[in-house]
């Protein structure tokens, strides 16, 4: 199976300057906790809500003033639309992610791939339940 077939298509994106308000709300309106960043067609990073709280509000930036690229991930993991699911359930659970962006083979931005899109609809479910239990383990505060 191909990730294509389980992706979910369509999906928002924010630009790196957009403001993390902008971004924050469309979370909401949508009910998601990741947007891919484009300029243009193109994926340059990722932000989440995680980013936008500890990197943005827990440093005192102002909601309207910060902009994406000044807290999203940069040069994010990505998949291909016609990779393997396995080797993408592989590659979240070697990075501890839930999510990823998909690229097709002229990396322009085609969707993004959940661990709920795995579990809902890859056909091997120990696959899913492994990385999981891979993306879920513990890993060490950073403390800096």
């Amino acid at each position: 199976m191909k990730i294509r077939e389980i992706m979910t298509r369509d999906v928002q994106t924010v630009r790196p300057d957009d403001s993390i308000r902008r971004a924050a709300q469309l979370m909401d309106q949508l009910n998601v906790g990741i947007l891919p960043v484009c300029d243009g067609r193109d994926l340059i990073g990722v932000v989440t809500d995680r980013d936008i709280t500890v990197r943005a509000i827990s440093a005192g930036k102002q909601p309207d003033r910060c902009k994406v690229a000044e807290v999203m991930t940069a040069n994010p993991r990505y998949c291909y639309e016609d990779d393997p699911v396995g080797s993408v359930t592989e590659l979240m659970a070697g990075q501890q992610v839930r999510r990823v962006p998909v690229v097709d083979r002229n990396d322009r931005l085609t969707g993004i791939v959940s661990l709920g899109d795995l579990a809902t609809d890859a056909k091997n479910d120990r696959a899913v339940q492994d990385a999981l239990e891979r993306i879920s383990s513990p890993s060490q505060p950073d403390r800096t």
